[in-house]
């Protein structure tokens, strides 16, 4: 009996220590006994203006100092600092995350991020309103908002993705790395892969460069599988060539080339051409006069055009049968008849690439 009494004890001791590790562990539990928190105070930060350069974009851009919110306990407090195109901010976003401290200083390139996030347009100027919000916890329960503060700031546009073009006797251009070469389509989920649908001529190869009129860094292939990139600096292309640099040449026809630059792979797959090419193609839209596409003589399927100004707005693909194609996607998507317009959110100077048979297009800003 002596014995099953104290096993009883030592069981309850060990519950109830349980209990209470977990008690004092529940921060949700310990904070609800805290009174009403003081929120934080935000300073002003001296200045109305804020241009953000868009070169030196690890410069620091603002300090933001407040007063500690006052919850009545001796804990950590979490603050969040809150962008906002609207003083009620109405769809706020989170610039910074601080735990313990009452300042912090942002890059420019995270107040330009926060800012477009927030909705604002680059190269505008416009209000941003600026709030520290104060919780507890790993839960951030009790929040406070502090008060609000403006500034008007001036984004840049920060153009993110890489645009890769076709070379090679197997393509349009032959093996000159400066002749109008094809750009390949970006997917619109995924910025590392890539696709190109359409006819490669028999008997040649064919590789990828970055930028057109020079050979490197340029992609292609040794074993048929891998992607190798090559960055040495001469003049003339390296051996590596697509679909593979021995013997085995492109028969002639129509093929999806698709590469994967986070796995290094590629794969490059027969293609059954099912429809006949538009007689015209125009691009047209908000964002510009209408801009007459131009077929390549080597395959009418892929339509370009070369320096096209376009404003902020959106633009369409539209046939000379009036079917309409476009996409949400901006820069590069797949677009479909009635598929709404296409949203141009920069100014700038445009390379236009559209496939009538895949409706993939891409968009690339020439001086961003």
């Amino acid at each position: 009996m002596m014995k099953n009494i104290k096993r009883f004890s030592a069981l309850t001791l060990i519950a109830i220590f349980v209990l209470i590790f977990k008690a004092c562990d529940d921060d949700s539990v310990l904070f609800n006994t805290s009174s009403s928190p003081t929120a934080a105070v935000l300073a002003d930060l001296g200045f109305t203006d804020l241009t953000l350069d868009p070169v030196n974009t690890n410069n620091p851009a603002i300090t933001l100092n407040w007063q500690a919110a006052d919850y009545g306990l001796q804990t950590s407090t979490n603050y969040a600092v809150e962008f906002a195109n609207d003083v009620d901010f109405t769809t706020p976003v989170v610039a910074a995350n601080i735990t313990g401290n009452t300042s912090v200083t942002l890059s420019v390139a995270e107040v330009n991020t926060a800012a477009g996030n927030a909705g604002l347009n680059p190269f505008e100027w416009k209000e941003v309103y600026i709030r520290v919000v104060s919780s507890l916890g790993t839960q951030a329960s009790q929040k406070a908002m502090s008060n609000v503060i403006q500034v008007n700031v001036y984004p840049y546009f920060n153009y993110t993705f890489n645009d890769f073009y076709l070379v090679g006797d197997a393509t349009a251009p032959g093996w000159n790395n400066n002749g109008n070469n094809p750009a390949l389509f970006r997917d619109a989920n995924d910025s590392n892969i890539y696709y190109y649908t359409g006819r490669f001529s028999g008997g040649g190869h064919f590789k990828v460069l970055s930028t057109k009129g020079l050979w490197h860094p340029q992609y292609g292939t040794d074993d048929g599988a891998t992607v190798w990139n090559t960055t040495a600096s001469n003049t003339s292309p390296e051996p590596e060539r697509f679909p593979n640099a021995g013997a085995s040449a492109v028969t002639e026809g129509y093929y999806t080339f698709k590469l994967d630059l986070a796995t290094n792979t590629f794969t490059f797959d027969p293609f059954t051409v099912a429809t006949s090419s538009p007689a015209s193609l125009m691009l047209e839209g908000s964002s510009t006069a209408s801009i007459a596409m131009t077929p390549l003589a080597f395959d009418g399927h892929i339509w370009y055009a070369s320096g096209v100004k376009l404003t902020p707005g959106n633009v369409e693909f539209v046939t000379d049968g009036g079917a309409r194609w476009g996409s949400s996607d901006a820069f590069s998507g797949v677009s479909t008849d009635g598929g709404g317009a296409i949203p141009i959110i920069v100014e700038d100077d445009y390379d236009i690439w559209f496939n009538d048979l895949t409706g993939r297009y891409i968009l690339i800003p020439l001086n961003l």
